[in-house]
């Protein structure tokens, strides 16, 4: 370690991450190599070790100075360029060109694939006067393992060969070498002793600056860049000590960049070889299917097999520090099986059987998963999603259908999917949070995921030689779908009269009874709602969620009420971009910038987003429409940022070139989202196929061409019905065995009836109600003989032509 003081200014400022709007990502496909680099606006940004779920730098890039003061800081101070060595390579080639003329920066970046290192190959060529006149600063920001705070850096060497070094939380270490002698180096606080400070303010680093401690810390180093000498590679370790992270720095760094480069590109051109050739160059010349299966495959983890990370962002970073350690690099099931769909449809199953197996692993004992977690699956959210839990079901149905598990091995998913289905059944249909992790209740997104996963349950079930669970499964998701536009389907409201519709699908309903009966009233109460509000109306919640009853095969994309709902979702919901048109969430969405392009803290407005566009394309494909999925495939491509990559959220005001935001391109929110990427590439396999890649066909068979009814309607303690409709058989559904207490002439006669266990485990009893005619009643109670209480409340059922919650 290098004996200079410590810098002045500890801790430094408060640590911070830098853009999340990515023009690349990459990693080596080799478990030796446990490094994963982005890249935006010319340079290294966060770069994970030793997992995909653990942010270790904020930034990376290059300072130049010259005479009469002149500073240049090339990720703010140049255009920039990025290439792909090859299609569906994702190592780059960037090209900085300094925007006063004075000088350009060509950079060649890869991961070796022997150990944990990221190389860049750095050609430094002056364009105004000789290279004499400009001295170059390569400027490193560690935030490691996910913290920017608490970290310690110094300069030192490594087997007598000068280093930069810095190491944070549980040992997690970096260290930086140099092809080319370091001129002078610091260590120093962000914001006041960092190299950016020094250059900035003085013209050169601070001989003292070498050590900075337990804090927001930076390194600098001046690269000996001379007339003779104009490329360098610098060459950055990672490891669990200085010693080992200096030893992979020095490795690589003596192996030489094209040793490394060579077997990474062959990595990737050996595993693109083996997909489905759905090849396709979009306008801008980008072929977007390769682009999309290399950000796939690069957000995958080598520690564990499966697990892929929502995004390797976090989402206005520039304005998040350490209280937000996650970003989107966590790992979400609904993202995490939608894709598995796109690994299927680009005929890498392997890698989807793999996914499946991950979560396996980390499902809940009680057979739900977390709403994100780590790859080790700890949660990192509290919340429950009710579609999260199916989803995992018709992955494996769908693995199931293609022929990608035996049945030994879909055997041993099997108490997966017993779990799973039991889950659903005891607290469906009404939805933890939607979709989007925000409200609770009736979401008609949820119910297709829930129902569809009943359906596939059920046939796993059959083949697995257990037909009466599979026949319990059946009839729930028949007694849901029956109810489906009960629960979310408002008629004759103002929008629907103005638009001269019948009526349409709404985002969510509440869960509560009390809240539920007011989908007749179109009404909704809002939570939180500020003092003088009054309940918002049903009509003013519109989200293309509805879609998914489709996408899932329960309702026919011609369905007169699928078709009123797309009327409203287009009045409402389309934005027409430069691209084309791309749809918001929902009305009244709070998760983006605010007006004046302020990043998203907690409010703002959410703005349309182009993975929309692809569930809307597929929509179309289901109706018949294919040229009108073509033409949105094109949107979908058009909203790519540079490289390829497809943002969570485009903007939809005017420019504001200040703030990075131009109408039609990406926002501060996530950039890749690996979804969105996903559902490119199923969009592609759909339009090849002429069919929708991931639609279930059992709701299909079942709902839309056998038109099948349910002849029950399901009471549960978390579904408390008030009615039911004359004809139908009331299904009480309880967690435990119980006596149930009942009468249908008021009390003037009673009948006791046990419950009986089903292999799922919920408690069941059917009562024969379905001969009462309408304007009559079933009252019950519960007689717990476990503990020998009575539940002591009578609930009252009434039977009625309206099926009213």
């Amino acid at each position: 370690m290098a004996s200079g003081r410590v810098s002045p200014g500890a801790p430094g400022i408060p640590a911070r991450w830098t853009s999340s709007a990515k023009s690349g990502v990459g990693t080596a496909l080799s478990p030796a190599s446990r490094v994963w680099f982005t890249l935006s606006h010319g340079i290294l940004n966060e770069i994970y070790y030793p997992r995909v779920d653990r942010a270790c730098t904020r930034d990376f890039g290059l300072i130049v100075t010259g005479p009469d003061g002149y500073f240049s800081e090339e990720k703010r101070h140049a255009q920039h360029l990025i290439t792909p060595f090859e299609k569906g390579v994702p190592a780059y080639c960037l090209t900085n060109t300094a925007t006063d003329g004075a000088y350009r920066i060509e950079k060649r970046i890869v991961t070796d694939p022997l150990r944990s290192s990221v190389l860049q190959e750095i050609t430094f060529t002056p364009l105004k006067g000789l290279a004499g006149d400009y001295n170059v600063y390569a400027l490193l920001s560690p935030h490691l393992f996910n913290c920017g705070m608490g970290n310690t850096a110094w300069t030192g060497d490594y087997k007598g060969t000068p280093m930069l070094f810095a190491t944070g939380r549980d040992g997690v270490s970096l260290a930086l070498a140099c092809s080319l002698p370091w001129l002078c180096h610091s260590a120093g606080y962000a914001g006041f002793s960092d190299g950016w400070q020094q250059l900035s303010q003085n013209g050169a680093l601070d001989p003292d600056c070498q050590r900075a401690e337990d804090g927001n810390v930076s390194l600098t180093g001046q690269i000996g860049f001379s007339a003779e000498s104009n490329r360098a590679c610098l060459s950055l370790g990672f490891a669990q000590s200085p010693e080992e992270a200096g030893y992979n720095a020095l490795a690589s760094l003596m192996a030489g960049f094209d040793a490394a480069a060579k077997p990474y590109v062959a990595g990737w051109r050996d595993w693109q070889k083996g997909l489905q050739p759905l090849d396709r160059i979009a306008a801008t010349g980008v072929n977007m299917y390769r682009v999309s299966t290399a950000v796939l495959a690069a957000h995958r983890s080598a520690a564990f097999p499966g697990p892929v990370v929502a995004s390797l962002s976090i989402p206005w970073g520039f304005d998040k520090g350490d209280d937000d350690l996650g970003g989107y690099h966590l790992v979400w099931p609904r993202d995490l099986v939608e894709t598995a769909g796109g690994f299927l449809a680009a005929g890498a199953s392997d890698t989807a059987v793999e996914i499946l197996s991950y979560l396996r692993t980390i499902q809940e004992a009680d057979g739900h998963w977390p709403q994100n977690a780590w790859l080790d699956g700890m949660p990192y959210w509290d919340g429950i999603q009710m579609d999260e839990c199916g989803f995992p079901i018709l992955l494996a149905d769908a693995l199931r259908r293609k022929g990608q598990l035996s049945q030994e091995a879909l055997l041993s998913f099997l108490p997966m999917i017993e779990r799973a289905a039991a889950y659903l059944t005891r607290n469906g249909p009404v939805t933890g949070e939607d979709r989007w992790e925000e409200d609770a209740g009736y979401s008609p997104f949820t119910l297709a995921v829930e129902i569809a996963a009943l359906l596939a349950a059920a046939d796993i079930l059959d083949e697995c030689g257990k037909p009466a669970a599979a026949i319990y499964l059946r009839e729930t998701a028949d007694c849901w779908n029956d109810q489906v536009e009960h629960w979310t389907y408002v008629k004759g409201t103002h929008t629907a009269n103005t638009l001269g519709v019948d009526g349409y699908y709404v985002r969510i309903t509440p869960p509560d009874t009390a809240e539920a009966s007011s989908v007749s009233q179109g009404y909704v109460p809002i939570k939180n709602r500020p003092p003088g509000d009054t309940d918002r109306p049903l009509e003013l919640i519109v989200s293309p969620d509805a879609l998914a009853l489709v996408r899932f095969g329960l309702r026919a994309a011609t369905d007169p009420r699928i078709v009123d709902t797309v009327t409203v979702i287009d009045a409402h919901l389309r934005c027409d971009l430069p691209q084309g048109p791309v749809w918001y969430r929902y009305t009244d969405d709070g998760y983006g910038e605010h007006e004046n392009g302020d990043p998203f803290d907690g409010t703002g407005r959410g703005r349309p987003w182009p993975l929309l566009v692809g569930e809307r394309a597929h929509f179309e494909l289901a109706a018949g429409r294919k040229d009108s999925a073509v033409s949105l495939l094109a949107t979908f491509e058009a909203s790519a940022g540079p490289g390829g990559l497809l943002p969570e959220q485009v903007w939809d005001g005017t420019d504001m070139p200040e703030r990075e935001l131009l109408r039609g391109g990406p926002t501060g929110s996530a950039m890749p989202l690996v979804w969105a990427h996903s559902e490119y590439i199923k969009l592609l396999r759909s339009l090849r196929d002429g069919a929708v890649f991931d639609m279930p066909p059992q709701g299909v068979k079942r709902y839309i061409e056998d038109k099948t009814v349910s002849t029950l309607r399901s009471w549960r303690f978390n579904n408390k019905i008030r009615s039911i409709p004359a004809g139908k058989t009331l299904r009480l559904e309880l967690p435990a065995r119980a006596m149930v207490h009942w009468s249908v002439d008021g009390w003037a006669t009673s009948h006791d009836t046990e419950t009986s266990e089903n292999l799922l485990g919920i408690y069941l009893v059917d009562l024969p109600v379905a001969g009462l005619s309408s304007g009559s009643a079933i009252v019950f109670t519960f007689f717990w003989p476990e503990s020998g209480d009575w539940e002591n409340i009578d609930f009252t059922i009434a039977i009625g032509p309206l099926d009213t919650p």
